[in-house]
């Protein structure tokens, strides 16, 4: 009996694969390709044969419990459990939430996904790793939206997320749960993902701090990937301390992930905290505001939020960038279809990169396609558009699009030669409602995407960017974000802890 598990084709089905490659072979050269091919699959097998190069578990973790209804009101809890880290560190006696695409090993991830439901990993992602390293309590996996492509936090398919300031309103996605259970103040930190705006739109929308770090700072490694180009996971924290000491413990390189290149190292962020905004060079982006779907209140806010600066003594000019504008067009195709080949197709890993391949969630990940009936609309729309655009026109605009990104990245540079930040609204507007379960599909769709205006550029660009709560509207925060050089965290959390110090971000008035 053949212990086996790559069976060897019979000729009438290596038939077909040729078939399907547009090749035509007469019987012999079918016969010949077959034998010749033989040791091929036995390589394979000695592969199948050989132990996973796994990163091991050093702490000790329970599957965790769905909370209930009653303790998870605003539904941005998928698994409440206790993993204690070292007994001292940096993030001593601080809890963590994981956004629920993040691997914590033996814990239950779905990702906000159907389709991944019943999963459970068998490693920990870096950052789990550094945080359990420093001390901290991992203290659950919060919702996400559903494989991570949405803006509103409506499409999980455990239910919505409500908004921390107002129940029935979007708490902002992908990120939802992270933004919500620390606009709750639940936990102080949580990690969430960014590959259009999925840490800084939630932060935006629930009143706290997000950061989108610069592309590569900090390592993906076990988490579910999108597009190589585009991923990120950051901090999102209630205060701006909170936010630099988290990014002290997860930056630097791992080892792992490719994305890492140079300039990716951890700093001593928290102590940019003390200097003051004294001094800084401020570009308001024109570009930002007026978009079509932009609050009017919001605009005016995010103004007088900037002209506050002005009071800390830093220098504040507005300067336009009409690239800004095109910059969610770029970023579209590499969205759709680097997403449909590398997480959808590619069964979330794809191929042509080296660093950690999680197998069992690439496996587990794979039947989707028996299911694809029970991906979010999100999902299908951007799947629909990636697949036309790669099977109709070869590629040739994800390409174009990449080449393009490089201008884009110019264009922001050149203003940050003579200015140290960039300033603009994170979202057009504030919290929308969230649809009703049986909304319209272009109701859902439109809660999706409508506010990806000025954060997906920077994902694209890999600048790294921050969203601050700096006003209300109605009883829903309103989000400022700034945009540094490449690897320039620092300047980031100087100005926003110089904000958040002197400035009372719910009235505008000075402390």
């Amino acid at each position: 009996m053949s212990l086996n598990t790559v069976k060897v084709p019979t000729l009438e089905q290596l038939g077909e694969v040729a078939s399907e490659l547009g090749f035509s072979f007469t019987d012999a050269d079918l016969a010949a390709h077959h034998e010749a091919l033989l040791p091929a699959f036995e390589a394979y097998n000695q592969i199948d044969r050989m132990p996973d190069e796994l990163p091991s578990i050093a702490y000790p973790r329970t599957p965790g419990r769905r909370p209930s209804p009653e303790e998870n009101r605003h539904g941005a809890w998928y698994v409440k459990t206790e993993v204690q880290g070292a007994a001292a560190g940096k993030l001593n006696g601080k809890k963590i939430a994981l956004k629920d695409n993040i691997c914590l090993a033996g814990v239950p991830m779905m990702n906000g996904a159907s389709t991944m439901e019943g999963y459970v990993p068998d490693v920990d992602a870096t950052v789990v790793t550094r945080i359990l390293d420093a001390g901290g309590t991992i203290a659950g996996k919060t919702v996400c939206e559903y494989f991570c492509f949405s803006g509103g936090s409506h499409t999980s398919a455990g239910g919505p997320v409500h908004n921390p300031h107002r129940i029935g309103y979007s708490a902002g996605g992908s990120s939802s749960g992270s933004g919500a259970v620390v606009g709750l103040g639940e936990v102080p930190m949580a990690l969430g993902g960014d590959q259009g705006g999925s840490i800084r739109i939630p932060a935006a929308f629930c009143g706290i701090y997000g950061l989108k770090p610069t592309h590569g700072l900090i390592p993906y490694t076990g988490i579910m990937p999108i597009e190589l180009t585009l991923d990120h996971t950051g901090p999102m924290t209630a205060t701006v301390e909170d936010n630099a000491l988290l990014l002290e413990v997860l930056a630097g390189p791992d080892g792992l992930d490719p994305r890492q290149y140079g300039g990716a190292v951890a700093k001593p962020y928290r102590q940019a905290l003390a200097r003051s905004a004294a001094g800084l060079r401020i570009a308001v982006v024109e570009e930002g505001f007026g978009h079509p779907q932009a609050m009017s209140q919001v605009d005016a806010i995010v103004r007088e939020a900037a002209d506050r600066f002005r009071g800390l003594d830093a220098s504040i000019e507005t300067v336009s960038i009409p690239m800004h504008r095109l910059g969610a067009a770029i970023w579209l195709p590499v969205a759709a279809e680097g997403a449909l080949m590398q997480m959808m197709l590619g069964n979330g890993f794809g191929f042509n990169w080296q660093g950690l391949y999680v197998t069992s969630m690439l496996d587990f990940h794979s039947a989707w396609r028996t299911r694809a009936d029970e991906l979010s609309d999100s999902l299908k729309n951007t799947m629909l558009l990636g697949h036309y655009m790669v099977t109709h026109y070869r590629g040739h605009y994800y390409a174009k699009a990449q080449n393009l990104v490089r201008r884009l990245r110019r264009a922001y540079d050149e203003v940050l030669t003579r200015y140290d930040l960039l300033l603009m609204p994170t979202v057009p507007m504030v919290a929308t409602p969230l649809p009703e379960a049986n909304a319209p599909v272009a109701q859902i769709l439109q809660r999706a995407f409508e506010m990806l205006a000025n954060t997906a550029q920077f994902d694209c660009t890999h600048h790294p960017a921050m969203s601050l709560p700096c006003g209300m509207v109605d009883g829903l925060p309103v989000g400022m974000m700034l945009v540094a050089k490449a690897f320039d965290e620092e300047t980031i959390y100087r100005a926003a802890a110089a904000f958040e110090n002197r400035v009372d971000w719910k009235t505008l008035k000075a402390r």
